[in-house]
């Protein structure tokens, strides 16, 4: 596992990652992410989820918040970002320091 990133998300949003070397999962819905992300969870250390199919993952997500790897980082998609993926950010943030040191709100 050491080292390993992979990226979950539409066709057109993972492919620039194939290129930089990333191992890329294609999934059309968030039901497909979820199996997906099951799978390679216990292979890879980073794994990039497009905020599309994150958000509606949110709860299944938190699981991961439990234990140092894998880590699942929300980014955002071809179509742009939501904002979902710095709310996670923050958040995390927040619970780990206590305060908010990046967004400063």
């Amino acid at each position: 596992m050491e080292g390993k990133i992979a990226i979950i998300g539409d066709g057109d949003s993972i492919t620039v990652f194939k290129a930089a070397g990333v191992a890329t999962f294609a999934a059309e819905n968030e039901n497909k992410a979820k199996e997906i992300l099951r799978k390679v969870a216990k292979e890879y250390k980073i794994i990039f989820l497009t905020e599309e199919l994150a958000r509606p993952l949110s709860t299944f997500l938190k699981r991961f918040d439990e234990e140092p790897y894998p880590v699942v980082l929300s980014i955002p998609s071809g179509n742009g970002s939501t904002g979902y993926g710095t709310e996670c950010l923050k958040s995390a943030m927040e619970r780990a320091l206590g305060v908010d040191i990046l967004f400063n709100n």
